[in-house]
């Protein structure tokens, strides 16, 4: 007969409640925030104030951006999209990521027109009122790093990670609570089979 030590199930039975309340908050944070679509373009543009306000609250943390932000320069994802589309038609028919549509291009509201896909021609006088059409810089350690759509366009890549890690959760919390009810079950079995002996 199976006997399960008492101290295994108590460890499992925490271990259990920390997965649930990670998962739980996890699907809580990610519920808002998705893209926008934009007439003539296959990728979304997204929007900062339409993510949880913990997410807002981490990305305008300034020590956090700077980190943040130095690992996106760092990536170069902006320098590979001219190389990845070659003319203004593959990119806007492009299913760019998150980041790519908010950190590496101007919103499309700026109407600055592509040059090629990773330059914009700035001379051209925006009439919007977003604060990301004066910010973003044809630069390669600028772009719109400093935008609230590129920290958006971070918030749906987290949000989408986090998904993830949250559906393994779920996964993984089915197959140890089976553990755990079976580790319970083998306990009390044992204590019936010692009482009868």
């Amino acid at each position: 007969m199976i006997d399960f030590p008492l101290k295994y199930l108590a460890v499992l039975l925490i271990v259990l409640i920390a997965i649930l309340v990670f998962t739980v908050l996890a699907f809580i944070v990610t519920n808002n925030g998705s893209g926008h679509t934009n007439p003539g373009l296959r990728y979304k543009e997204y929007k900062l104030n339409d993510y949880s306000s913990w997410f807002l609250k981490q990305l305008n943390n300034t020590s956090n951006w700077i980190r943040l932000k130095s690992c996106l320069v760092k990536s170069e994802q902006c320098r590979k999209l001219s190389k990845k589309y070659k003319t203004i038609k593959q990119l806007k028919s492009a299913e760019l990521t998150p980041i790519e549509a908010g950190c590496c291009r101007p919103p499309s509201e700026c109407g600055y027109p592509a040059v090629n896909a990773s330059y914009y021609d700035l001379s051209f006088h925006s009439i919007s009122s977003n604060k990301d059409c004066k910010l973003y810089k044809n630069l390669r350690t600028i772009k719109c790093y400093n935008c609230d759509s590129c920290k958006a366009g971070v918030a749906q890549y987290m949000k989408t990670e986090w998904r993830l890690v949250a559906i393994f959760n779920v996964v993984l919390f089915v197959v140890l609570s089976m553990v755990y009810f079976v580790g319970c079950c083998a306990r009390r079995n044992a204590a019936s089979y010692r009482s009868k002996a």
